[in-house]
């Protein structure tokens, strides 16, 4: 585990003990810091006490005097009362990625890549991770996917360089770090995104501004520069920048990546091929990884042919700006027609961010709390089928899908309203297609 005698002789409260929360306490006490900690969940006190742990609500004690507040992103800070306790004690809220970045004096060598943005921070940051892994150089994935990032051995460098730490970072994680200057920070694009926990989308772009604004003079920024927000944000810095777009992708270079396909795609991989130039990688290296990557689950991934029918799981697409690039990756042809499922539970301005591309769609059929909205947004613009739940869904376009035929599963939505979190949602997804014969 990651562990600093920086932290050592303090004390420390964490709030919320789910796979982050007991790393940050095993990593906290290892250093010989003091650690309070709290769950709702008597079994996740049980297992924190078993790490070394006081047991005990942050909200119900003192705070004065402690080294800072660990919460995991998912609190949210602009409702949830810790944010004024821990306020009124001068004590700071953090997470598990700022204990990161307060450790990285006392790691080996390194570098450290943070990518964020509304959407595709995960593909980006897998993509980097291979990008790197299969030219030979040391690194680890972490911050919002993977394992938490306290609970991973520290990088050794070795003849092929420094080892790298490719963190994606959620607009959650960088309000919550302080002192992490990323070597190389990402912004792959912004739109409307979580409203509930900022003020307005003003408030959200300047969450994810700020990894910027935590960089030093002479660390290297990349912004793709495809939508306004992030044209405003790139206009800002000041430091070492490199803007990139999705166009710069050359479609015949980008055929020759089968699971980079898509504009939303090419932009993913602008961004990954520049961190990688950024950190030495020369031409060859860049364009082995690519051809190499394999899709992250719930990205547009391939999860089953049935009948010459192709099933794509892209559960990930959790607002309409996500679902869009996906769409807009399977024109329609003579042989081949794109039936989409879509629906959960809704954000934002519903599907306006699809509009341009309801021509690809032969047939939509929806689901969850967003059903009926979604039906009268898209009107006569696409044949609809109101199936309410996935099951029904799937069995709906199995029945009208020709060979040659896609079904995309991209909701444009949350997945709260039928499922605990949009992996479960791909999952059931998955073991539908199965069930039809595409296992």
């Amino acid at each position: 585990m990651i562990t600093s005698r920086a932290f050592a002789g303090r004390r420390y409260a964490v709030l919320g003990l789910a796979r982050s929360g007991l790393a940050t306490v095993e990593a906290l006490v290892a250093s010989g810091a003091g650690v309070t900690a709290w769950d709702d969940r008597e079994e996740a006190r049980d297992d924190a006490m078993a790490l070394g742990a006081d047991i005990g609500n942050p909200l119900d004690i003192d705070l004065i005097g402690f080294a800072g507040v660990v919460v995991s992103p998912g609190v949210p800070l602009n409702r949830h009362p810790i944010a004024a306790h821990a306020r009124e004690a001068q004590v700071p809220v953090i997470g598990d990625v700022e204990l990161f970045a307060e450790a990285r004096d006392e790691l080996p060598p390194h570098k450290v890549v943070g990518i964020t943005g509304t959407n595709g921070k995960s593909t980006v940051t897998a993509l980097v991770a291979h990008m790197l892994e299969s030219a030979g150089v040391p690194v680890l994935m972490g911050g919002n996917i993977g394992l938490p990032i306290l609970s991973r051995d520290p990088l050794a460098p070795n003849e092929n360089g420094v080892g790298v730490y490719v963190l994606e970072l959620s607009s959650y994680q960088i309000d919550l770090s302080h002192s992490l200057a990323c070597d190389v920070a990402v912004l792959t694009n912004l739109s409307l995104d979580h409203l509930d926990r900022y003020d307005g989308f003003t408030g959200y772009a300047a969450s994810k501004e700020r990894l910027f604004g935590l960089q030093h003079r002479d660390q290297v920024a990349i912004v793709a520069v495809d939508d306004d927000p992030s044209k405003m944000i790139a206009s800002r810095i000041n430091h070492r920048l490199h803007r990139v777009s999705g166009k710069d992708i050359d479609p015949v270079d980008q055929a020759r990546w089968p699971a980079l396909q898509g504009p939303h795609n090419a932009q993913n991989a602008v961004c990954a091929i520049a961190v990688c130039r950024v950190l030495g990688l020369n031409d060859e290296q860049i364009e082995r990884g690519l051809a190499t990557y394999k899709s992250l689950p719930h990205r547009m991934e391939l999860v089953g042919e049935v009948g010459g029918v192709s099933w794509f799981n892209d559960s990930k697409a959790t607002n309409a700006a996500s679902a869009a690039p996906a769409l807009a990756a399977f024109p329609p042809a003579p042989d081949q027609r794109l039936h989409w499922i879509a629906g959960g539970k809704a954000k934002g301005d519903g599907l306006a961010a699809c509009h341009p591309w309801f021509g690809h769609v032969k047939r939509a059929y929806l689901i969850g709390e967003a059903m009926e909205p979604f039906a009268a947004e898209i009107g006569d613009a696409i044949a609809v089928e109101c199936s309410g739940d996935m099951a029904t869904a799937v069995k709906q376009a199995a029945a009208a899908a020709k060979p040659g035929d896609i079904v995309l599963l991209s909701p444009a939505c949350a997945s709260f309203d039928q499922f605990k979190d949009y992996e479960q949602r791909g999952d059931v997804f998955r073991g539908l297609v199965q069930a039809l014969g595409g296992g």
